[in-house]
């Protein structure tokens, strides 16, 4: 089997298999996640600006993520592993924050009480996206010398 530019052969590529279905859900949540955040800076801004830009910075790793998932290869796989990151580190600071000073986020966020909103997925699709792109790295071949 031929490796594509970057490592990732086609049979262990990230959009095979359950690859697809995880980029389809980090899609669902960058398409829910912009438009939340897009209306609510629009239309709600003065209520809870942190809370709403929060949930811009959400969106816009998603998206960020999305795209890197998609694109494989080495950059993309780098580009979707830091995304996840940032993710999972986002989800635990500001969920951590909000159960222990609500005041601080008179609105929800997307990251609010780990994902609760939106049944703990933000929680665990950073996991999951780890965890599928540690499964899928590409393997070292031969030596060529």
């Amino acid at each position: 089997m031929r490796a594509r530019p970057g490592g990732d052969t086609p049979a262990r590529g990230i959009g095979r298999g359950p690859g697809r279905l995880l980029i389809a859900v980090y899609l669902l949540f960058a398409i829910a996640a912009s438009a939340r955040a897009g209306y609510q800076l629009v239309a709600k801004f003065g209520e809870a600006p942190v809370a709403y830009l929060l949930s811009a910075l959400a969106a816009a790793i998603y998206i960020v993520a999305t795209v890197g998932l998609a694109r494989g290869g080495r950059g993309g796989r780098r580009t979707a592993t830091l995304c996840c990151t940032v993710e999972l580190l986002g989800v635990l600071a500001v969920g951590t924050i909000s159960l222990l000073d609500p005041a601080l986020f008179p609105d929800d966020t997307v990251w609010s009480g780990f994902g609760r909103g939106y049944g703990y997925v933000p929680l665990v699709l950073p996991v999951l996206g780890l965890l599928w792109l540690r499964r899928t790295r590409p393997r070292p071949g031969p030596a060529s010398d």
